[in-house]
């Protein structure tokens, strides 16, 4: 038998997919031969080209079939005979213009929902299984109620970008969206330096900046220490924790609750050629490092606090009035709604995806892709057997295109016998379909079985992880704005963490002593302006050129690909990892590639694959293609002058900083971002040029030890 027809149906009902199959569909050819799970298609002998050679026996027929896999139904088309059969092409051709006709793509939108009655009763009829599994979970209501209305501001983002709800006013003129606003805040001096809004990343650098000296404040509309996320990272990123004195090395051991062996990472190959199936890219040191996320919060929270600094948590952001001296910030306390107006030389806005500011600052164009991610910390109910601790799944796909989407999983273990799970998919920000939360939760729980065996009704949720991750295609180091006077945002709300596994999480951890030193220098010498602080960023020309991978990752809206294609693509190139030494997967996920080695890797994979070139062109269109070319050539520039630069330029600043920085403060921080660009993406660089009036300083033996303790055997 031959196979000449795949295609994915978008909808979970398969058997009204087969009812149509079996009952309205009409080929124009043949007799229909029913069977349970579609039908043969038996093509009359007077039918068929008489002056064809018989080479076979076997009967002129097709078997059309349908099954279910992912909420979604898949179709194939097998023939009997080596040789095609009469009107066979014509038979595929209606039958694919048919069922796509039948069965679009449908994008589904939450219901409106009445806050005053349960979150449970009102999204029970459209998410009848989040409804089921959000009730097991310790305060599933309030978090089903946060997933809710996440995901209505993340639409009303999308969908309105170009009037986002203005919160940031100026008195000092309009730039990125940013409006007027008649009057003026008050002239007194500032109570706070920094003024951080979000809680979850922003305590992380917030204790940072306080045990430097400067007097901060953080802002938290949750409860402080709750977080709907976890975290995990590598043991040698954490070092800039230990170097900037904000954890001792104990202290970072305290927070790791498991470190394991291998990190496998494995893409669904059952549909693909046999060229382009891969082994498992094994990635023992990524991702491998579990935090208790809300025991790092606590610990971080209370460093700030021992440090002076002050955390108002349930308070919700309301606006900010921005003048030359200062800026004013209004917030409201939930619990008891009243609001109060506070001051401050810098606002940073660490508010994520969800974050206005971000939406006001970039207008039109906030972010370009976005991972609706889902998933759940399961303490235990697993049966022994379905899956070894010591592991984890760092990418792994079990089945092909659903629904307009690769779904992607991630399997992390955690403290005894807990394990979180991810679900989500890479998505290009559309209006008409800005990606769906609770969706992706029907699913999640309605297709965890398939991916790891397991009774839902046996398993023990601890709570819910879920969030929107985002990404920014950035063609230069300054196209996306992150700063105006006296703000700059950091984390997923800057948006230029790597496109592959990294959120602003680890964004922030690899970059924390970069940012550091640069805003500890812009305040020193209050460089507030729009200008400098937008220099202050986590940019890596090598991750700006890898976005296109992401893109290969995405099914545009409203297109039909065939179903195996993005696997076929994530084969082909964690099959040339595969096939590399260890360090080379590990260095390219972890935003180190360089440029002999991303293009020596882009030439092997075109070599293995020629049609990945007309596929990824298929994908991302001319548009995106040209802007990736940008970014290729930048890359190319930033390399060759990183190459010229690294040997003298960083030792040179050690010298000339005495004279240089208090005369040319400008001109220093500068040259610092400079200094830092070269060095970014790089493992082990020296990056000790420091404002010799705050900073910690790095100590190089606080090096974090391999603790072996973490690994269950």
């Amino acid at each position: 038998m031959k196979e000449i027809l795949y295609l994915e149906v978008p909808t979970p009902d398969v058997a009204t997919v087969l009812a149509w199959l079996q009952i309205d569909f009409e080929p124009g050819i043949g007799e229909k031969l029913l069977r349970p799970d579609g039908f043969r298609l038996k093509i009359h002998r007077e039918a068929t080209n008489p002056q064809a050679a018989i080479t076979e026996k076997l009967p002129p027929e097709l078997s059309v079939f349908v099954w279910s896999v992912q909420r979604t139904t898949y179709l194939k088309v097998f023939r009997w005979a080596d040789q095609p059969v009469a009107g066979e092409s014509q038979i595929l051709q209606r039958l694919s213009q048919e069922i796509r006709k039948k069965f679009p793509h449908e994008y589904p939108e939450p219901p409106a929902i009445d806050s005053q009655k349960s979150i449970f009763e009102e999204l029970a009829t459209s998410y009848p299984l989040t409804v089921k599994y959000f009730q097991q979970m310790p305060n599933g209501e309030y978090d089903l109620n946060r997933a809710y209305w996440w995901e209505q501001r993340w639409r009303e983002g999308v969908r309105n970008p170009r009037q986002p709800r203005q919160v940031i006013f100026s008195t000092g003129g309009e730039f990125g969206g940013v409006q007027e606003q008649v009057g003026k805040t008050s002239s007194s001096s500032p109570i706070y330096d920094l003024i951080y809004i979000g809680g979850a990343l922003g305590v992380i650098h917030a204790a940072v900046m306080a045990r430097l000296g400067y007097k901060v404040l953080l802002v938290e509309r949750l409860p402080f220490g709750r977080m709907n996320r976890e975290w995990n990272i590598s043991r040698d990123e954490l070092q800039s924790l230990i170097n900037l004195g904000l954890l001792t090395s104990a202290e970072l051991e305290s927070v790791i609750v498991r470190e394991y062996k291998d990190g496998f990472n494995k893409f669904f190959d059952g549909n693909n050629s046999v060229k382009l199936r891969s082994p498992i890219l094994h990635t023992p040191t990524v991702l491998n490092i579990a935090l208790d996320s809300e025991k790092w919060l606590r610990m971080c929270g209370q460093k700030l606090q021992d440090a002076g600094g002050e955390i108002w948590d349930e308070t919700e952001f309301m606006r900010a009035d921005i003048d030359e001296s200062q800026v004013a910030i209004t917030v409201k306390h939930l619990p008891s709604k009243n609001q109060q107006r506070v001051t401050g030389r810098l606002l940073i806005d660490a508010m994520g995806t969800a974050s206005p500011v971000a939406w006001q600052l970039n207008g039109g164009r906030a972010f370009d892709s976005v991972c609706p991610t889902v998933g759940a910390v399961i303490e235990r109910g697993f049966e022994p057997g379905v899956w070894d601790s010591q592991y984890g799944d760092v990418l792994y796909s079990h089945g092909d295109i659903s629904r307009g989407r690769q779904l992607i999983w991630e399997l992390f273990p955690g403290f005894g016998e807990e394990l979180t799970v991810y679900l989500f998919h890479y998505h290009e920000v559309n209006a008409e379909n800005p990606g769906s939360l609770l969706e992706m939760y029907e699913d999640f729980f309605a297709i965890l079985p398939e991916y790891r065996r397991c009774d839902l009704d046996k398993l023990v949720w601890k709570k819910p992880t879920f969030g929107y991750i985002p990404g920014h295609f950035s063609v230069g180091s300054s196209d996306r704005t992150i700063a105006f006077d006296r703000l700059i945002a950091i984390g997923d709300a800057a948006s230029l963490q790597s496109p592959l596994v990294f959120t602003g999480f680890g964004s922030l951890i690899r970059n924390l002593e970069r940012l550091t030193t640069l805003l500890d220098t812009a305040l020193k010498h209050d460089l507030l302006s729009f200008r400098n602080l937008n220099r202050i960023r986590a940019y890596q020309s090598n991750v700006s050129v890898t976005w296109l991978f992401s893109k290969g990752m995405m099914v545009p809206t409203g297109k039909f690909l065939p179903p195996q294609r993005i696997n076929s693509m994530l084969n082909t190139f964690f099959g040339l990892l595969a096939d590399e030494p260890p360090h080379v997967a590990d260095n390219f996920i972890k935003d180190r590639c360089d440029w002999l080695t991303f293009n020596r890797l882009a030439l092997k994979a075109a070599r293995k694959n020629p049609a990945l070139l007309l596929w990824i062109w298929q994908l991302a269109g001319y548009r995106d293609l040209v802007r990736w070319l940008g970014n290729y050539f930048s890359f190319g520039l930033h390399s060759l002058v990183s190459a010229l630069l690294k040997g003298w330029f960083p030792r040179l600043l050690v010298r000339i900083q005495p004279w240089l920085e208090p005369r040319y403060p400008a001109l220093w921080l500068r040259l610092l971002v400079i200094k830092y660009a070269i060095a970014a993406g790089k493992l082990g660089t020296d990056l000790s040029v420091r404002s010799p009036n705050h900073s910690a300083p790095v100590n190089p033996d606080a090096n974090i030890p391999k603790s072996e303790a973490k690994i269950l055997n």
